[in-house]
Order: C-alpha cells, then sequence, then structure tokens
C-alpha cells in the first residue's frame, strides 16, 4: 500500500510532498495505545498508514505551513485510501527523530506522541538492533479505537489508555464548560422543568450525540468548531449567528476560524446530512410515517447573499428581498425532523448580469434553474431511494399541491396528502370525451379530444364543501400547547379537471375549522377503500414541517445566519437540523417529566 501526493499552492507552485504506506508491522507504544491482540494486528493492519515522507520543498518560506497540510490531506488520504485499497484508515502513525526534529509541526496538527521505538530495523532476516530510537506519533480518526476496529477484550493485554482518556476528559470538560458559558436556560420547553441531575443528563446526553457526528470532519479542529456550532443554536444566545457564538464559546480570537469553518473549511455538509438523516431515522421512523415539503422565506438586506432577490416572501406576506428555501420534514407518534433543504436560486441568477455574484457565493457549476416542486421532488425521490425511513405518505401545501408534475413525480408506492387552493376544479362524475367528427371532406381530422357536448364543466371545490349532501366528522387532529386541535371532516369522490379535461380519480379531503369556520381543500390519490380515519390521521402529520419551521426560527436560530455563500448556506441548515433532533432526543429523554 502507498500513496503519493504533490502539493501545489493556488498559483501552481510546487510546495511539497508526502508518502503515506504501509504500517509498520509490529509497533509496542502503537499496539498498546490501540489494544489489540497479534491475530487482531494482521487482520486490521491494512487500517493504519504510515506517513513514511513529508518534504517541503527548499525555497518555500509560508508560516505554518507543514502542521496546515498535514491537517489538511486528512480527508483526501481517508477517501483515496478507501477508494484504492477497500479499507477504512482507522488511525495514522508517524516517526520523528528527536535528535534531529522537535514534531511540532505534528503536534500543531494535533498528533499524540505515545512513546518512542526501540531501535530496531526490519531486515530480510528479521529485526536488527541499530540503537537510534525515534518518537512515534498517532492521530487517531476515532476517540474510541477499540470500538473502530471492533477488538475483543484481552485482560492479558495492558492496554495504554492515557491519551484516550486524556481526550476524553477534554471533551467532557469542553461540553461542561460550553453548556455553563452558554447559559443553557434550565426552561428546556414550556412543558419542562429541568434541575441540576437533568442538567448533567442533558451534558452527558449532548456529549453522545455530538460523537455519532464526529468523524464527517477531517481535522480535529473541525471537529471542535463544528461542535462549538452546535452547542451555540443550542444555547440561550439571543442571536445566533456566526460572531456572538464564537464570542461566547471560543473567544475573540477565535471568530474568524469559527467563520472559516461554515464558509470555506475543508469537509462535506452532504456526508454530515447523511449521518443526520440516519440518526433521525433511528429516532422518529416508524410505520405510516409522512414526508411533508413545504418552502420558507428568509428576509435579506443587500443583494450579496446567494439566491437574494425581489420575489414572494411568506413570512412578510409579500413581495420583498429575501431568500427561499425548499424543505423535506418526516413525521410519525414519534415526532418530526427536518431532513433535507435546497436554497432556491430565481431565474435571474442564470443571467450574465449575475456571473459575478455567482462566483463569488461560490455556486456550484453546473448548477440549473429548477423550480420549488422540482427541488422537492428531487429531494422525495432520493429519501425514498435511501430507504432510510419508513413512509407512506408525502403531504405539502397547495404550491406542490396543484402543480400536477409534482404530484405525477412522486414514487408509485407513497400516497399524497395535498393541499389545493379552493378555485382548484373536479367533477363529481367522470365525463365523457370525444374526438370531434370533421366539419367538412377536406381538411386535417380533429386529434385532440374534447368533452362532449352537453357534459357539465368542472365546478371549483370550494361550490362542493357547500354542498348539503356532505357528512362532516369532528375529530381531533392534534395536541396543542392550550389543549386539543379539533376540526371537522369531509371527503368526496371527485375527478381532476386538467386543461379541461377529465384527469385522475382521487380523493377530496374538507377540512374546517371549528375556530372560524375557515375551510382547506385536499387532494388525495389514496385508493377509493381507504378508511376515513386514515385520512384524518395524516392530515394532523401535515403541520409539524411549519412547527420545524417555528422551533427552528424562534429557538435555533435558523434565520440568524449572516452567511452569504452557497456551501454556507447548506451547512447552517445541517447543523440547524441536527440541533433540531437533539432537542427531540432530549424531549424523549425528559417526557417522564413532562407537566399535566
Amino acid at each position: 500500500m502507498h500513496l503519493k501526493y504533490l502539493i501545489y499552492s493556488s498559483r501552481g507552485n510546487l510546495l511539497a510532498a508526502t508518502g503515506w504506506s504501509s504500517s509498520v508491522w509490529k509497533l509496542k507504544s502503537r499496539d498498546l495505545a490501540i489494544g489489540w491482540s497479534a491475530p487482531e494486528r494482521r487482520r486490521l493492519l491494512g487500517s493504519v498508514a504510515n506517513n513514511s515522507r513529508f518534504v517541503i520543498f527548499p525555497g518555500v518560506k509560508i508560516p505554518h505551513l507543514a502542521s496546515h497540510l498535514l491537517a489538511q490531506q486528512i480527508g483526501h488520504l481517508k477517501k483515496d485510501w478507501e477508494s484504492k485499497y477497500g479499507v477504512r484508515l482507522r488511525i495514522l502513525e508517524t516517526f520523528v527523530d528527536p535528535s534531529r526534529f522537535r514534531g511540532t509541526s505534528y503536534r500543531a496538527a494535533n498528533w499524540i506522541c505515545v512513546g518512542r521505538t526501540q531501535g530496531y530495523a526490519k531486515t530480510r532476516n528479521g529485526f536488527e538492533y541499530h540503537g537510534q530510537t525515534k518518537e512515534v506519533y498517532v492521530y487517531p480518526l476515532s476517540t474510541n479505537l477499540s470500538e473502530a476496529f471492533g477488538l475483543q477484550h484481552h485482560p492479558e493485554i495492558a492496554v495504554d489508555h492515557r491519551y484516550y482518556k486524556a481526550l476524553a476528559q477534554v471533551e467532557e470538560r469542553r461540553a461542561q464548560m460550553a453548556i455553563a458559558k452558554a447559559g443553557w436556560n434550565t426552561k428546556v420547553a414550556p412543558s419542562f422543568s429541568v434541575d441540576e441531575d437533568d442538567l448533567s443528563k442533558l451534558v452527558k446526553a449532548f456529549g453522545e450525540y455530538y460523537v455519532l457526528f464526529r468523524d464527517c470532519f477531517g481535522r480535529v479542529e473541525h471537529e471542535e468548531h463544528s461542535r462549538v456550532y452546535l452547542q451555540g443554536l443550542l444555547s440561550s444566545l439571543e442571536r445566533k449567528s456566526m460572531e456572538p457564538i464564537a464570542l461566547s464559546l471560543l473567544g475573540k480570537s477565535r471568530v474568524k476560524a469559527l467563520q472559516k469553518f461554515v464558509n470555506t473549511g475543508v469537509w462535506d455538509a452532504e456526508v454530515l446530512g447523511n449521518r443526520h438523516r440516519q440518526e433521525a431515522a433511528k429516532t422518529v421512523s416508524k410505520p405510516g410515517g409522512v414526508y411533508s415539503v413545504d418552502g420558507s422565506d428568509f428576509p435579506k438586506k443587500g443583494t450579496e447573499s446567494v439566491g437574494v432577490a425581489r420575489q414572494y416572501c411568506g413570512r412578510l406576506g409579500k413581495v420583498d428581498n429575501c431568500q427561499a428555501g425548499v424543505f423535506v420534514a418526516y413525521a410519525s407518534e414519534e415526532g418530526h425532523a427536518l431532513l433535507d433543504r435546497r436554497l432556491f436560486l430565481p431565474e435571474k441568477w442564470f443571467d450574465k448580469e449575475h456571473r459575478e455574484r455567482w462566483e463569488k457565493c461560490r455556486i456550484p457549476e453546473g448548477t440549473t434553474f429548477k423550480t420549488k416542486p422540482q427541488l422537492a421532488l428531487e429531494m422525495i425521490l432520493a429519501l425514498h431511494q435511501e430507504g432510510l425511513f419508513d413512509a407512506q405518505w408525502v403531504t405539502g401545501d397547495d404550491f406542490f399541491g396543484r402543480n400536477p408534475t409534482f404530484r405525477d413525480g412522486l414514487p408509485a408506492d407513497l400516497l399524497y396528502f395535498l393541499d389545493i387552493p379552493s378555485d382548484t376544479r373536479v367533477w363529481t362524475k367522470r365525463p365523457e370525451v370525444v374526438i370531434p367528427q370533421p366539419s367538412g371532406k377536406k381538411g386535417r381530422r380533429p386529434k385532440k379530444v374534447r368533452l362532449k357536448k352537453g357534459e357539465p364543466a368542472a365546478v371549483p371545490v370550494s361550490t362542493l364543501a357547500n354542498d348539503p349532501s356532505l357528512h362532516w366528522t369532528t375529530a381531533t387532529v392534534a395536541e396543542g400547547a392550550q389543549g386539543p386541535i379539533r376540526a371537522e371532516f369531509a371527503r368526496l369522490r371527485v375527478v381532476e379537471s386538467r386543461d379541461g379535461l377529465p384527469g385522475k380519480d382521487l380523493w377530496v379531503v374538507f377540512r374546517r375549522s371549528l375556530a372560524d369556520g375557515q375551510v382547506k381543500y385536499v387532494f388525495s390519490n389514496a385508493p377509493e377503500e381507504i378508511a376515513f380515519q386514515e385520512l384524518i390521521r395524516v392530515s394532523g402529520l401535515r403541520w409539524p414541517i411549519e412547527q420545524c419551521f417555528q422551533e427552528g426560527k424562534s429557538e435555533i436560530g435558523m434565520d440568524h445566519y449572516e452567511h452569504r455563500s452557497w456551501d454556507a448556506w447548506h451547512r447552517h441548515m445541517t447543523f440547524v437540523f441536527m440541533a433540531q433532533l437533539f432537542l427531540l432526543r432530549v424531549r424523549h429523554l425528559l417526557k417522564k417529566k413532562l407537566q399535566p
């Protein structure tokens, strides 16, 4: 096993070269730190890479370049090693000659010195003693190597856990200090009262939760910044943008470092999003679950933020300067969680006048204009193919329900329950259609289907809501903060009108508010024999995505971001999803403290 890298500057100048090779066969200090047996070492040694070469070429005078390159290269090395050899790296190692070097660059890049070699070199005939000992440095790619390697417990092996214990203690202190420093509110939610014992549980729960995401970042400093950013979103800070979070948890000198982490840090937000969905599925996925699609708008001043334009802003209820995002959530009896997001780019962002802003915002090349229903459909199809969530339904507001292309593009095994405007036209009985006879002997014969003469025109669904023959049922659809939310429901089998012609047989479900009498209308492609109670149940799961937005914007800083780039917007939203999922797990942890 061997990988070599030549490292160039952005201007094309050759700066350095590194080499990574198969690990040393026997290395006492490393083996004691890992705690593996000889058979385990033989089986798993391919998961260890040795930094056998590291050269910065003469004439290159860049401060801190060595430690920077060591840290930057880890993410590339992990991907390349697994791609070429089919083995996932778990730990890195190298040797430093203390008579010539101090290991400063490795220490600055968060490598750990675990001991020294014993002065032997491998030869054709075995091992030969030369007496020149070297310091052994390792870089663990997981906090718990025994767990990552899947090692068995070996009482006879004197495992050296010193540096792992030190790492664990540092992480625990960081979590405790961050929570205390951020001033976590002991009122997690109106229905909870949290005491000191519960706060200790929260500290532990946060540490355990954060560890689930640590290996999504290639550099140790990125791990720290990700923890801080997540902690800041969960804190009681009034403004949860980058600077207040950094000032509160890191100090004034680290503000730019946190900004760089979110804006231009070398890590993959999609890898983090995948891990979030895996954890969300463990928490909320249940049979009969519901995907919900919806848009959320973010008012913005100025013209520099990615995708910002004068467009309709739902939050303001008018056309104004804003960014628009499309989101997918999942809801079940276990709770709700946001799963995916796409930033909507208005059409004018694709003209020549916006090219400079396009580049400044680092929009990926090849990005094409897509409508909000197209973005939503892409996410639903990807989630369905991923298969993590047990979903049976797709819900959404009338922006998506009135779009037949979106409805037709949904997977065949998913039912939809989508709002529609009150002026949507339908028939209560399928009308006859014909191809008209030609009016004369000459000319083209008609090919387009038309309604048969005398057939009634389609009527708005709002007209059907006034039909006295409708049977209305009162039901509880959700538990609100002030008690049960109840509404009246009715349904009717109809034929949709598409361009004035009959389309599919669908259900129209009517939902009438008991508070103000307002009626909402829904299209569903559920089979004719479906139970009415199932439609009512799904109606109650239509709204959690709006709760996600409300919670996100009022509690987690979903709209507090000040990022301008494409990557930063998507990264911020992913952290918001993670923070919200943690709060859901906290609710599950403390549900015994629910107040009546």
